[in-house]
């Protein structure tokens, strides 16, 4: 990222090329878990897996930091199914018994791509050209795709249910996200922190998040059950994650920028 935000000249907005995927990401699980209830399963994966690779190829295309920010929406869409419904997949071919063997392996696998994958993109975008870190998603994507389509067979979809989704709760928690972020993102530069500006942008995501909270209260599938968050290991987790994402994006740039490691040794 510090290299392709100095290509585009867009250090304003660098946090957004992960946030736009995150947001998509988020708001867009629920949805896809419903549809798959509703609806062909193994087809919402392949087009959860077209639509990343879309994304992908467009954000190697990319020559302005807007540019990027906007693609990495469409591939945080497609990554989003392809997250969901590969775990979902699961509970539909396995017995609840070895669910949990064959999320292991998953898990084991995302692990050890984890460790490998910086290193490979710092390699691409030293030795090659930051493009390539989102053009190598084209073939492996399309050759995943033509196995699951090969080979995953129409499963039955398990723990179906009625309830609708929760339109509302989507309409009001994606435009509080946003509003936040926009003034964490963007206060300080484009408008005084202790402007009106700010704090009125802070105030309409503060009241959202508000009518979230209490919408979900009456919702029969809220897209976000607060009640969640009274679990101890569900709330500490998404703390970690919130720290490990925030690591993933601005330890590489201190690295590199501050102490003048290669992209190779940084990744």
């Amino acid at each position: 990222m510090p290299t392709i935000v100095g290509e585009l000249n867009g250090f304003s907005i660098f946090s957004w090329a992960t946030t736009a995927y995150l947001i998509t990401s988020t708001t867009v699980v629920p949805i896809a878990g419903k549809l798959s209830d509703m609806f062909d399963r193994r087809i919402l994966y392949l087009l959860g897996i077209l639509i990343f690779v879309l994304g992908s190829g467009l954000c190697a295309t990319a020559t302005a930091m807007e540019q990027l920010v906007l693609y990495r929406v469409l591939q945080g869409l497609g990554g989003s199914m392809i997250m969901s419904l590969s775990q979902t997949i699961i509970g539909d071919i396995f017995s609840a018994g070895k669910r949990v063997k064959w999320q292991g392996a998953f898990g084991g696998l995302f692990a050890l791509s984890s460790i490998v994958r910086p290193f490979i993109g710092g390699f691409l975008v030293d030795h090659v050209s930051w493009h390539w870190i989102f053009l190598i998603n084209v073939p492996f994507g399309l050759l995943s795709g033509i196995l699951i389509f090969v080979g995953l067979k129409r499963e039955k979809a398990a723990g179906t249910t009625d309830a609708p989704i929760d339109y509302l709760g989507i309409a009001v928690f994606v435009p509080a996200l946003v509003l936040l972020l926009f003034r964490l993102t963007f206060s300080g530069e484009k408008f005084a922190w202790d402007s009106a500006a700010s704090y009125s942008i802070f105030g309409a995501s503060t009241v959202l998040f508000i009518l979230f909270g209490w919408g979900g209260r009456w919702a029969k599938e809220p897209i976000l059950d607060l009640k969640l968050f009274q679990n101890r290991v569900f709330a500490v987790s998404n703390v970690l994650g919130l720290g490990m994402f925030g690591a993933i994006m601005f330890v590489p740039m201190f690295i590199q920028a501050i102490l003048g490691v290669s992209l190779t040794k940084a990744g």
